[in-house]
C-alpha cells in the first residue's frame, strides 16, 4: 500500500529502528554532513535533526542510505522485482490479433490507474507565502567546506516542455544565493536544460516549481533516467500502486505532488546567467564553478509542521550510491529487452555510475563483447559511461575480486582494449574538453578461435561436485 507521504515513511523506518532521533542543536552548516557521512560509511539509520540551528524546520537526511531502505521505500522484497513488472506492461509490444488486444486490455486499464490524479488542494498549501517568500527559515546544508554556499539537494524540479507542454520532473542541485533566487544545475543533457533551451530560443521565462519531500517513489521517480517523453510521475504511480496526487501551483502554470512538504514557485529569465559551485560531488571531488540558470522564487507554500529532507554526497559508498544501484536493477530487464544477451551488469559504487560499468554476456560469435560496448555507448544516459567491462556469463559481475581476476588473466591489452572518444558525463574532470573525451572498452571474455585465438584456452580450476558434496557431508565431522 503506498506511503501516504514523506512522514508516513518516517515512522516506518522509526518504527524497524532504521531511523534515529537526534534532539540536541546541529549546525547546519558542515556538522549535519560530517554526522552524515561518519553514520553512512558505517551502514547506519536514517538521521532526524529535531533542532537544526537557525531553523524550526527539522531536517532528515540519509532516507535511502541502504538497501535494506531502498526496498523499504519502493515497498518490495527484491528490487529486481520491479524490473521484471515493468516488462510485463511492455510485453507483447504490439497486439497482432483481435485475441491479443483483448488480451492487452487489462494492462492498458491498470496503467490508466497509475496516472497522476489533479485535486483541488493538498497539505503543502497548508501555509501559502506570496509576500516576501524567504528560504532563511529552512534549515539549508553546506556539506562541504569548499563549496559555494547552501545547496538544495532533494529537489523535485518540475517544468514543462514550452512546445509540447510535456512535463518533466529532475532532481538537480539548487546553490542559494539569496532569500529567494537559487542556482539552477542542469546539465546540457537534461531534460529540464532542454526545456529551458527551448524557452530562451522562445524569449521566454521558464516557469518552474521545486516540490521538496514527498512520499519516497515520487522522490525516487525525479532520478530515474526515463525517456523524455515518459512523464516521471506515471512511473511513481506505477511503483506506489496508486495514482500521485497533484496539486496547480499558486504562481506559475505547473502542477506538484499534493504530499509536498515544501513548495518553491518561480522562474528562470531567459540568457540569465550566473556562477555556480563549486559543490562536493558524488564523484568525491568538487564540482568546479561554471555559469547556470538563476531560479527566482515568486511564492512558497508548505505543511504547518514541515519536514525539510537533503542528501549529501561525497566520496562513495554515500545514500545517493543506493539510489543509483536501485535503479541499476529497475531498469536492468529493459535494457536486457534491447541486449538480450546481457545476464547481469554491476555499475560499481567506486564508479559512481557513470565511470565504470561491468556487463556479463552470453557470447556467441566473434566480436560479441565489442558489439555490446558499442550499443551501451549509444544507449541513454549509459552513453556517458567512461569505462565498460565485458565478462562472459558465468562471472559474477557483483563480486568485484572475481572481476579483477577475470580481468588479469583474460585480456590482452593489445588485442582486447578498445578506446575512443564520445559524450561523457559533465561531472566528469579528467577529459581535456568538458563533457567530452576518451572511453575505454575491456573485453575480458574468453576468446575464441573465429577470433583468431589458435592456442588452446586453459579451463578453470574447478572441484568435482562429488568432492565437494563429500567435504560438505563431513564438515563437522573435521571439527570445524
Amino acid at each position: 500500500m503506498a506511503y501516504r507521504d514523506l512522514r508516513e515513511f518516517i515512522k516506518v523506518l522509526e518504527d524497524r529502528g532504521l531511523l534515529k532521533r537526534i534532539s540536541v542543536e546541529v549546525d547546519p552548516v558542515l556538522e549535519i554532513a560530517e554526522i552524515n557521512d561518519r553514520v553512512v560509511k558505517q551502514e547506519g539509520p536514517a538521521l532526524l535533526f529535531e533542532r537544526p540551528k537557525g531553523s524550526s524546520v527539522p531536517c532528515v537526511v540519509n532516507l535511502f542510505g541502504s538497501y535494506e531502505r531502498m526496498k523499504l521505500a519502493l515497498e518490495v522484497e527484491s528490487l529486481d522485482d520491479i524490473g521484471k513488472e515493468i516488462l510485463e506492461f511492455l510485453e507483447p509490444d504490439i497486439p497482432t490479433s483481435i485475441i491479443e488486444k483483448l488480451k492487452a486490455l487489462p494492462k492498458l486499464k491498470k496503467l490508466a490507474d497509475f496516472l497522476p490524479k489533479y485535486v483541488k488542494s493538498g497539505p503543502c498549501k497548508e501555509v501559502i507565502i506570496k509576500d516576501n517568500p524567504s528560504l532563511d527559515v529552512f534549515p539549508i546544508l553546506k556539506t562541504w567546506p569548499e563549496d559555494g554556499g547552501r545547496f538544495i539537494t532533494l529537489p523535485m524540479v518540475f517544468t514543462k516542455d514550452p512546445e509540447t507542454g510535456a512535463r518533466n520532473c529532475g532532481m538537480y542541485r539548487m546553490q542559494v544565493y539569496d532569500s529567494r533566487t537559487t542556482g539552477m544545475h542542469w546539465h546540457m543533457h537534461k531534460d529540464g536544460a532542454a526545456h529551458y533551451r527551448k524557452a530562451e530560443a522562445l524569449g521566454q521565462r521558464l516557469p518552474v516549481a521545486v516540490a521538496i519531500g514527498s512520499d519516497p517513489a515520487v522522490m525516487y521517480s525525479s532520478t530515474a533516467p526515463l525517456p523524455p517523453d515518459v512523464d516521471e510521475m506515471l512511473l511513481a504511480g506505477f511503483l506506489r500502486k496508486s495514482p500521485v496526487e497533484m496539486v496547480k501551483c499558486e504562481t506559475v502554470p505547473l502542477e506538484v505532488p499534493a504530499n509536498s512538504e515544501i513548495v518553491l514557485e518561480g522562474y528562470c529569465e531567459p540568457g540569465e546567467r550566473r556562477k555556480e559551485g563549486p559543490f562536493g560531488d558524488h564523484t568525491g571531488y568538487y564540482s568546479l564553478v561554471d555559469d547556470f540558470p538563476v531560479f527566482h522564487i515568486t511564492c512558497i507554500t508548505m505543511r504547518k509542521d514541515a519536514i525539510y529532507p537533503a542528501t549529501i554526497v561525497g566520496k562513495p559508498p554515500m545514500e545517493d550510491c543506493y539510489i543509483a544501484k536501485a535503479t541499476e536493477r529497475i531498469f536492468l530487464p529493459l535494457l536486457k529487452k534491447q541486449l538480450p544477451e546481457v545476464v547481469d551488469m554491476n555499475l560499481p559504487l567506486e564508479g559512481v555510475f557513470h565511470n565504470i560499468a561491468i556487463v556479463s554476456i552470453d557470447k556467441r560469435y566473434p566480436g560479441h563483447a565489442r558489439k555490446v560496448m558499442y550499443a551501451l555507448w549509444g544507449m541513454g544516459q549509459m552513453s556517458f559511461t567512461k569505462m565498460i567491462v565485458v565478462v562472459d556469463k558465468w562471472v559474477d559481475v557483483q563480486n568485484l575480486s572475481e572481476v579483477v581476476w577475470r580481468i588479469g588473466n583474460n585480456v590482452d591489452p593489445k588485442r582486447d582494449v578498445v578506446i575512443l572518444e564520445g559524450p561523457l558525463d559533465v561531472l566528469e574532470h579528467a577529459s581535456e574538453i568538458p563533457a567530452y573525451g576518451g572511453k575505454l572498452g575491456i573485453d575480458a571474455t574468453k576468446k575464441l578461435p573465429s577470433e583468431g585465438f589458435k592456442r588452446q584456452w586453459p579451463p578453470d580450476i574447478v572441484m568435482s561436485p562429488e568432492i565437494k558434496k563429500l567435504v560438505d557431508d563431513r564438515w563437522k565431522e573435521y571439527g570445524f
